[in-house]
């Protein structure tokens, strides 16, 4: 049964999603956001440093390597903001590079309070930074953090990573107008974009030999096992990442290899799976330096600066709300 800490609000929410996702017509899926709890997120964490995933690595590269520039294309004061902010291993270049210059309060924005936890750990002691995590959706945090800025304060939102990726293309230019409609002309947004390279490089970053990424799909099941009462057997799925040409993404999926059931009570629901048929879990979209600009543009901001890694095709694009 659900576990006794977990709040009502959660699992009625968690619940809900599993039901709508996994009984779509013609392909189930899960959200991905559910990738990362206590389990997924450690899980995640030793994905980055495993030598097939040379995306964290590339854009800590960028980070560190441009951090100054970046800040000195902005002006003062500076409040920041950042989405999905994980252990913020990485943020920590760009809060010293503002540290420099004036006093700075950095607000992650993390659904996982264990991930925030690991933050406030990493980022406390840095000189003239003062920490306040929102444990939000991300748009929901953005607005508390807009809402709560003086008169004069500038606003840079975080979105490391390739998060963006998460989502489909329709769905990011959605996404990337909602934080702008949140935003003032003036604020930024730092955005960090996965760039297309050999689809096999691509492939082996999802599907690492080790297994972790294996694991880090398949928690997401036992996550459901341990919260929401179900039952799926996880020896008899298989992880799976494959290139989707037409879209330009990896898509992970878990497959099923019998045809089997399993009963999720808190979702009042019972699904049948045929041997082979998936559960598509996350997709992560591939870009064109190219194609930022553009899309920075139809959202309302104008790309200021890019930065690419060479070793690892990506891309760090500072983007200026119009």
């Amino acid at each position: 049964m659900p576990t006794p800490a977990l709040s009502l609000q959660h699992v009625s929410e968690f619940a809900a999603d599993v039901r709508e996702s996994l009984t779509k017509p013609g392909q189930r899926e899960l959200p991905s956001k559910y990738l990362y709890d206590e389990v997924g997120s450690a899980l995640f964490e030793a994905i980055c440093v495993l030598p097939e995933y040379g995306l964290t690595r590339a854009d800590t590269r960028l980070l560190k390597e441009y951090s100054a520039e970046i800040v000195g294309r902005l002006p003062s004061p500076l409040r920041v903001a950042e989405l999905g902010s994980g252990s913020g291993k990485k943020t920590r270049w760009i809060l010293e590079a503002l540290s420099r210059r004036q006093i700075t309060y950095y607000y992650p924005i993390e659904i996982s309070p264990h991930a925030l936890a690991a933050l406030e750990k990493e980022l406390a002691q840095i000189d003239m930074v003062s920490v306040v995590g929102y444990e939000q959706p991300y748009l929901e945090g953005l607005r508390s953090v807009a809402e709560g800025r003086g008169d004069r304060d500038h606003v840079l939102v975080l979105f490391l990573g390739s998060t963006i990726g998460n989502f489909d293309r329709e769905a990011g230019d959605l996404f990337l107008r909602d934080v702008r409609a949140t935003l003032r002309p003036g604020d930024a947004l730092l955005l960090g974009t996965d760039l297309e390279k050999a689809v096999e490089l691509q492939l082996l970053a999802y599907d690492d030999p080790a297994g972790v990424t294996a694991a880090f799909n398949l928690n997401v099941l036992a996550r459901i096992n341990r919260e929401l009462g179900a039952d799926f057997d996880l020896a008899s799925f298989r992880h799976e990442a494959r290139w989707n040409y037409a879209d330009r993404r990896i898509e992970m999926h878990l497959r099923s290899t019998c045809r089997q059931s399993a009963c999720i009570p808190a979702a009042n629901l019972r699904i049948v799976l045929n041997e082979d048929e998936t559960i598509w879990t996350e997709s992560s979209h591939k870009y064109k330096a190219e194609e930022i600009p553009e899309m920075a543009e139809r959202a309302g901001f104008r790309c200021d600066a890019q930065w690419i890694d060479e070793e690892w095709p990506f891309a760090q694009n500072l983007l200026l709300a119009e």
